[in-house]
C-alpha cells in the first residue's frame, strides 16, 4: 500500500482572558473543515489547537478575580474544550501552554536562542499594548494608539532579552522570494515588508520582569519568557519536540510533507516574521504556506466586549446546529478578507441555500422515489438523455471547481460552485416534469432516469459537503442508504454509480424553513450571551 503523505494543520492558540467568541469558533471551523477535506483526500494529517495561558492580562484577570492564574485560566480552558467538542471539531491535540511538556520545550529553546548569542541582555523602552502584549516604536502607533486593536498604550521601561531579528532580515526575504505562494493572501505579505521590514527589522523584546505568570528563564529567573517564544512553540512542543517521544515532530514536521498555519490577519507579522526566524535559527523546516483570514465583523464594525457587540457560538449552536453554523460562516465569510455577520444574512442562507435547495432537492427527490418506483433508485444504465448530460457537465464542473478552490484555501468560494450543481438539480426536476411523466406510460424510461439523475446528484453533493455538513450530510447519505464504502471523495467523482437501492420510506426534511421574524426576535439577546 502506498504511503499517505502526511498535512500538518494548526490554528492559533487561543488567549484564555474570556470565553470564546464566534470570531475564535470561525478560525477553528476553518481549521477543521480543511483537516476533514484534507483526509477525505487521502491525508494522514494531524490537526491540533490549543490556547496561550501565559502574560501580564492573565496575572491581571486572576488578581481582579481574587484567584490564582491558572485556576482563572483553568476554568476558562475547560469551557474552550467544551465548545469544541460542542462544535465537534476533530483536532488530534490540544496544547496548553501551561503543560510541562510545552514548558520544557520553551525553557531549552530559550537557552538553546541565548547560547547560540541570538538572544542577548539589555534595556528596553516602548510603547506597550496590554491587551496585545506587544511593544511599539512611535511611528508604528496609530493616532497614538496599539495599531493592532485601537487600545491605549502605555510607556514602559525595564531590563530584556531580545533576540536579534535583524541578523536574519535578509534571510527572511530571501524566504520569501524562494516562496512566492508562502503567505496567502501575498497583501499581507506586502503589508510586512513595507511595515516592518523595510523601515528596519528591529530586535524582538522576548522576556519581562514586570510580572510573574510565565516561564521562567533559568539562566536569569527575575525573567519570564515573553509571549511569543512561548506561543509560537506550541507548533513544536504539541508534536514532541525535543522530548523523550519525538516520533510525531519528526513524522510531520521534520519529515513531513505539508504543514501550514491558519491565522487571524491580527498576528500575521508574529507567524510570519518572527516564527520563520526562530525556526531558521533552529535549524529547522519552515511551515509550507500561512493563511491570514480577515476579520468578523458586525454592523457597527469589530466585534468588541466594549462596544457590547460579540457573539457566541452556543446559542446558534442550540438554536439552529452545528451546521447551520459552520455552513454560514464558510459560505458567507470571504477567506481572507473581513466578513459581516448578521443574524439576517444567517436566517436567508439557512432558509436559501440549506432549506430550499439543498434540502427541498433531497426531500422532494426521495419522496418521488417512493412515490413512482417503490422506493428503489432505479438503475443508471442506458438512461441517458441530452438532458441527463447537461446536467451531469454542470456536477463535473462543479466537483472540478469545488476541489481546485477547496485547494487554494478559499471555501467560500468551493461551496458556492458546489451549489451552482444544487441549484441546477432543482431547475432539472422543473424542466423535467416527473409528475407529468408519471401519468404517461410510455415515459416510464424518462421518468427512471430522471429518478436515479437526482438520486446520484444528491448523493454526490452530499459526500463532498461532509467536511462542511458534518451532520445532514450523513443524514442525506443515510436517507438514500448509501453504503458506508461509497460515503468517498474517490466513489463520488463517478456519475451513476448509485442505483437499485432502497431508500428510506420516510424521509425526513434535512432543514426546514424559518420564520425570519421569529427568529430574530428570538435571538435579538441570546447570541450575545456566553452560553
Amino acid at each position: 500500500m502506498e504511503k499517505k503523505k502526511t498535512f500538518y494543520i494548526t490554528t492559533p492558540i487561543y488567549y484564555p482572558s474570556g470565553n470564546m467568541t464566534l470570531g475564535n469558533s470561525y478560525t477553528t471551523i476553518v481549521c477543521d473543515a480543511y483537516a476533514r477535506y484534507k483526509k477525505e483526500q487521502g491525508y494522514d494529517v494531524y490537526f491540533v489547537t490549543g490556547t496561550d495561558e501565559h502574560g501580564q492580562k492573565i496575572e491581571f484577570k486572576a488578581k481582579e478575580k481574587n484567584v490564582t492564574p491558572i485556576e482563572f485560566v483553568d476554568e476558562i480552558v475547560s469551557n474552550v474544550q467544551e465548545l469544541w467538542k460542542a462544535l465537534k471539531i476533530s483536532n488530534d491535540d490540544f496544547i496548553r501552554t501551561t503543560q510541562k511538556r510545552h514548558t520544557d520545550v520553551v525553557e531549552k529553546v530559550f537557552s538553546y536562542f541565548l547560547n547560540k548569542g541570538d538572544i542577548y541582555l539589555s534595556e528596553y523602552e516602548g510603547w506597550y499594548c496590554r491587551e496585545c502584549e506587544s511593544f511599539f516604536t512611535e511611528t508604528q502607533l496609530v493616532d497614538g494608539k496599539c495599531p493592532d486593536c485601537g487600545r491605549e498604550v502605555v510607556l514602559q521601561k525595564e531590563e530584556a532579552y531580545f533576540f536579534r531579528m535583524s541578523k536574519y532580515t535578509d534571510k527572511l526575504l530571501k524566504y520569501y522570494e524562494d516562496h512566492p505562494n508562502a503567505i496567502v493572501p501575498e497583501a499581507r505579505k506586502t503589508e510586512m515588508i513595507n511595515n516592518f521590514i523595510k523601515p528596519g527589522l528591529e530586535d524582538l523584546c522576548v522576556s519581562r520582569t514586570s510580572f510573574d505568570w510565565g516561564v521562567k528563564i533559568k539562566e536569569n529567573p527575575k525573567h519570564v519568557v515573553y509571549v511569543w517564544i512561548d506561543a509560537l512553540m506550541n507548533y513544536l512542543s504539541v508534536l514532541g519536540y525535543l522530548s523523550d517521544d519525538d516520533t510525531l515532530f519528526k513524522k510531520y514536521w521534520l519529515n513531513g510533507d505539508e504543514k501550514i498555519h491558519v491565522l487571524g490577519k491580527e498576528i500575521t507579522r508574529f507567524h510570519v516574521i518572527y516564527w520563520p526566524i526562530m525556526l531558521m535559527s533552529l535549524n529547522l523546516p519552515l511551515p509550507d504556506r500561512f493563511y491570514s483570514h480577515g476579520w468578523l465583523i458586525m454592523k457597527d464594525g469589530k466585534m468588541s466586549k466594549s462596544k457590547g457587540n460579540v457573539v457566541y457560538p452556543l446559542p446558534l449552536i442550540n438554536n439552529y446546529g452545528i451546521d447551520a453554523v459552520r455552513y454560514y460562516l464558510l459560505r458567507e465569510i470571504p477567506m481572507f478578507s473581513d466578513g459581516l455577520f448578521t443574524m439576517e444574512q444567517f436566517i436567508d442562507r439557512y432558509n436559501n441555500d440549506l432549506a430550499n435547495d439543498l434540502g427541498n432537492l433531497s426531500h422532494r427527490s426521495i419522496s418521488m422515489i417512493n412515490k413512482y418506483f417503490d422506493g428503489i433508485i432505479p438503475s443508471y444504465k442506458g438512461r441517458v438523455t441530452e438532458f441527463d448530460k447537461e446536467l451531469e457537465e454542470v456536477g463535473k464542473q462543479a466537483i472540478e471547481l469545488f476541489i481546485k478552490h477547496m485547494d487554494q484555501f478559499e471555501m467560500n468560494v468551493a461551496i458556492e460552485k458546489l451549489f451552482v450543481y444544487v441549484s441546477k438539480a432543482n431547475k432539472y426536476i422543473e424542466d423535467s416534469k416527473p409528475w407529468a411523466l408519471a401519468k404517461d406510460e410510455t415515459k416510464k424510461e424518462e421518468l427512471a432516469s430522471v429518478m436515479v439523475h437526482l438520486a446520484n446528484v444528491i448523493y454526490q453533493v452530499c459526500v463532498f459537503l461532509k467536511p462542511i455538513l458534518i451532520e445532514k450530510s450523513a443524514f442525506i447519505l443515510d436517507l438514500l442508504n448509501v453504503n458506508e464504502a461509497l460515503r468517498n471523495y474517490q466513489s463520488a467523482s463517478k456519475f451513476g454509480i448509485l442505483e437499485n437501492v432502497k431508500v428510506s420510506d420516510k424521509p425526513t426534511p434535512a432543514f426546514v424553513r424559518l420564520d425570519a421574524k421569529v427568529e430574530l426576535e428570538k435571538t435579538k439577546e441570546s447570541i450575545y450571551q456566553p452560553k
